[in-house]
């Protein structure tokens, strides 16, 4: 056997394997490179690769580690990826962009490729021979242009990325970058107050009072956390009624959540047609029996008049009564048209003929559910609906009250990720790690012996404010 030594030009490599081993696996340290993203990472019309410096190999695999120049949608700037798919300059080391059209669509991901790309070399972008045509977004669609880098822009214009909070009074609208949106939403009440014919001026009478109104500004959000639609409400101050005097009963049913699982469960049974309406400014339609007065909204005080009072005609948000007059109007509607209410839930209607065709109402105040055993007998829910209240008509139904609906082959599931995922980050847990068990089963339970907290105390209660359970829980020490 012949060992290695001074006189031999042959590693010891070449002496055991009787080959010439093959170095094109090494590279230059710290030379650039183009890493090719992988498939679930790359967009049909973005880049192939990104921008690396080459920092050395993976110690388990034949792949190489990478330092990441290029910030991507997928990969972060500064950090450190592993891949065998890149293209390496090993005759360069300054941070100058490379050309864009450096990297191949080859779909090889086994081999390395290597090119010799000098900074003498000239490159030619390709161009599409395709005719190119505007594309229309819509009037409401505006676009914006900043200029600067990626990094000034996100670090200089931050609030293009961010959603503010909802206003909590109306000059805090009027002073947002929504302001356009917030009027919208403003004047669209107001109108629709209006149209409904919902009180007329009238002088204030001697030993009344009248009432303060306040402006409710809301966004609603979809299920994937984008805006949309801006909300308002004309809320009048009903806390300051007196029962007995102002108004006497309020009680106002609403479906059960268990109701509208029970009939999503009966439509993928039977295969019923489920589609949702929205009743726009539904407490508007109650009738009432008392004289009630409140002063003219802010920004919308007549002029001229401004010593006059809004004397209510019908029910406005924010009435003690306002939920059983609208409740009521409801049932004087649908029982007119043939409806019969559901004696084990009062917010539940059917109409169905001999023939077992119809549909059944499910009512939760302003959301409605229409169950159908055909498309025919949904519309025409519908209109007659439309025409005895002022609706929006929501399609297939999607969400109701925070649940997810998703319709299969002969099965609907539902979820409620979204609203999970809106109460932790509403806490501040959004990046928390997912564990198999809440609670780590080691720790002792023991009763709680602390004050109890209301329902309604704990879902108002800010995030991080230390709320105490209920008294007939338990706590962990």
């Amino acid at each position: 056997m012949v060992t290695p030594n001074k006189r031999s030009k042959n590693t010891p490599y070449e002496l055991w394997c009787k080959k010439v081993p093959n170095l094109s696996y090494l590279k230059v340290w710290g030379c650039r490179a183009v890493v090719r993203l992988t498939k679930p990472k790359r967009k049909t019309l973005g880049e192939r690769g990104i921008d690396c410096i080459f920092i050395g190999y993976v110690e388990h695999s034949k792949a190489y580690r990478f330092y990441v120049l290029e910030s991507n949608d997928s990969v972060s700037v500064n950090t450190v990826i592993e891949s065998r798919d890149a293209i390496f300059d090993e005759e360069r080391f300054t941070s100058i962009p490379r050309p864009r059209d450096m990297v191949h669509q080859s779909s090889s991901k086994s081999t390395t490729q290597v090119e010799d790309v000098s900074g003498g070399a000239s490159f030619e972008p390709r161009k599409s021979t395709r005719a190119r045509k505007a594309k229309s977004f819509g009037s409401d669609f505006q676009l914006y242009l900043v200029e600067g880098t990626r990094n000034e822009t996100i670090s200089q214009h931050q609030y293009c990325f961010n959603i503010e909070e909802d206003p909590k009074t109306f000059s805090e609208a009027m002073d947002s970058r929504d302001v356009h949106f917030w009027k919208e939403a403003i004047h669209d009440e107001i109108d629709s107050i209006m149209h409904n014919n919902t009180w007329v001026l009238a002088d204030l009478p001697p030993g009344c009072k009248a009432l303060r109104c306040k402006w409710i500004l809301k966004r609603k959000m979809k299920v994937d956390s984008t805006i949309d639609k801006y909300k308002a409400r004309l809320v009048i101050q009903g806390f300051r009624q007196k029962e007995g005097i102002d108004f006497f009963d309020t009680y106002s049913p609403v479906t059960r959540i268990s109701t509208i699982r029970l009939l999503l469960a009966l439509a993928a049974i039977h295969n019923l047609v489920i589609h949702q309406m929205d009743i726009k400014t539904a407490f508007l339609n109650g009738d009432l029996d008392e004289e009630i007065y409140m002063k003219q909204p802010e920004e919308f005080v007549m002029s001229g008049i401004e010593h006059k009072v809004c004397k209510l005609k019908k029910s406005l948000y924010g009435l003690e009564k306002a939920p059983k007059q609208w409740h009521q109007k409801f049932d004087d509607v649908v029982f007119s048209n043939g409806f019969a209410l559901n004696q084990a839930d009062k917010c539940v209607y059917g109409n169905f003929d001999t023939s077992g065709k119809g549909v059944m109402i499910c009512l939760y105040v302003d959301d409605m559910l229409i169950f159908g055993t055909d498309l025919e007998e949904v519309d025409k829910t519908k209109k007659f609906l439309s025409s005895s209240f002022d609706m929006k008509d929501m399609g297939e139904a999607e969400v109701i009250l925070g649940i997810r609906i998703r319709k299969g082959n002969n099965e609907i599931s539902i979820s409620q990720s979204h609203y999970i995922e809106k109460i932790l980050k509403k806490f501040h847990f959004e990046n928390c790690s997912p564990v198999s068990t809440p609670i780590d089963p080691s720790l002792e339970l023991l009763p709680n012996k602390r004050s109890p907290v209301s329902q309604l105390d704990y879902s108002r209660a800010e995030p991080l404010a230390g709320i105490e359970l209920p008294a007939s829980g338990y706590s962990i020490f």
